[in-house]
């Protein structure tokens, strides 16, 4: 009888501690989340002290060595600068090593065709070859590539990306009766862009950083009904490289403290975008082949066939969008910024972030207007 009452008591104890430790649990919760809150407001008032204390680029200077010294000691680094309003060009800007690599990729692109076509076994280019990612011993393999089309002048590839369930697109192709001057030029005109491209609601450029030439921008563009509209905010940079007769275009999303998210639209976090332009023969003639190799998370609720497919069919339509809008400012000597002659960016030690301007710099500079075929 006493083993049984003992049972009983312990069985009785332990359903009364059950809901006093999820109590403890919600209360540990509350005072986290009342913690947080209250840090965020001191890092606001904070900041509005510093803001009549300092100049605006004597404050980003001060928050800029103090995001390098908190960096990677705490997990809500990134919010607390939010909070502050700044957005590091240290950590974000566009570097020359994500130019070069892509620049890198039309060489391998270009090697595989020239073996293929010395061989006589297809005039286009093959598929292109995965690469091991990151560094050599990270085992980290990527995907292969898959043929999605297939036309004279134009390649789409597609492949998956680990661990998600979307892909990266790849296009080669080739125009005949445009320069790349005018091709590169229209794509980065964000002005000319509200004019040919419908979808478009907004494009913006937000913020400038003159060491590197990369720029912030916001893009607001309409989706298919009846998906919300999307918005992207990214950074952008281009690179002209006369000498060796290549340009480069690189864009990738960021988050930015002076364009918070909106309930009106679908704010697209994951996106990257690389471009690479290799005229046939001057940035003046005729005739140029380009690499596009994409990826984003469009945030829609679709299977994954479903999104391949919008997005197979739509980089397409975006391309050749973009390719008799370039025919179009060239047959009717519709006003284009000219990029390519723009002045060159001083490199320097310390990145300065400036409003919005019409000067775009050279070489080692700005960034693409997102190839975004969305």
């Amino acid at each position: 009888m006493f083993p049984r009452r003992l049972a009983g008591a312990v069985a009785a104890a332990a359903a009364r501690a059950v809901p006093r430790s999820w109590g403890l649990l919600a209360l540990l919760a509350n005072q986290c989340s009342f913690v947080t809150g209250l840090r965020v407001r001191r890092a606001q008032q904070i900041a509005q002290l510093y803001g009549r204390l300092y100049s605006d680029s004597t404050r980003r200077v001060l928050l800029a060595r103090l995001w390098r010294r908190l960096r990677g000691r705490s997990g809500h680094v990134s919010a607390v600068m939010a909070a502050l309003g700044v957005f590091v060009w240290d950590e974000e800007r566009i570097q020359e090593e994500e130019l070069q690599r892509s620049i890198d990729e039309m060489k391998r692109m270009e090697e595989m065709s020239a073996v293929f076509q010395s061989s006589g076994v297809e005039r286009n280019p093959p598929e292109p070859k995965s690469q091991t990612e990151g560094s050599g011993d990270s085992g980290v393999k990527e995907q292969p590539w898959e043929m999605v089309m297939d036309k004279k002048h134009f390649k789409l590839w597609r492949r998956p990306i680990i661990g998600t369930h979307l892909y990266q697109y790849r296009v080669f192709g080739t125009y005949t009766d445009v320069t790349p001057r005018q091709f590169f030029n229209v794509q980065l005109d964000t002005e000319y862009r509200k004019k040919w491209d419908a979808l478009v609601i907004k494009l913006e450029v937000i913020e400038r950083d003159v060491v590197s030439g990369s720029e912030v921008l916001h893009w607001v563009t309409h989706f298919p009904y009846p998906m919300y509209s999307r918005d992207y905010v990214y950074v952008r940079r281009y690179s002209v490289d006369q000498e060796n007769n290549v340009m480069v275009l690189v864009s990738r999303a960021v988050e930015h403290p002076s364009v918070p998210e909106s309930p009106e639209f679908v704010r697209v976090r994951s996106y990257e975008s690389q471009m690479v332009i290799r005229p046939h023969k001057s940035f003046d003639e005729n005739g140029f082949d380009y690499l596009l190799t994409y990826s984003d998370n469009p945030q829609t609720v679709f299977p994954r066939y479903c999104v391949s497919w919008m997005v197979s069919s739509g980089m397409p339509d975006f391309l050749e969008k973009l390719h008799m809008a370039t025919l179009k400012a060239k047959n009717m000597e519709i006003k284009v910024k000219d990029y390519i002659s723009s002045k060159p960016v001083e490199l320097g030690s310390e990145a300065k972030a400036t409003t919005p301007s019409s000067e775009r710099k050279n070489e080692g500079s700005c960034g693409p207007a997102r190839i975004e075929y969305a």
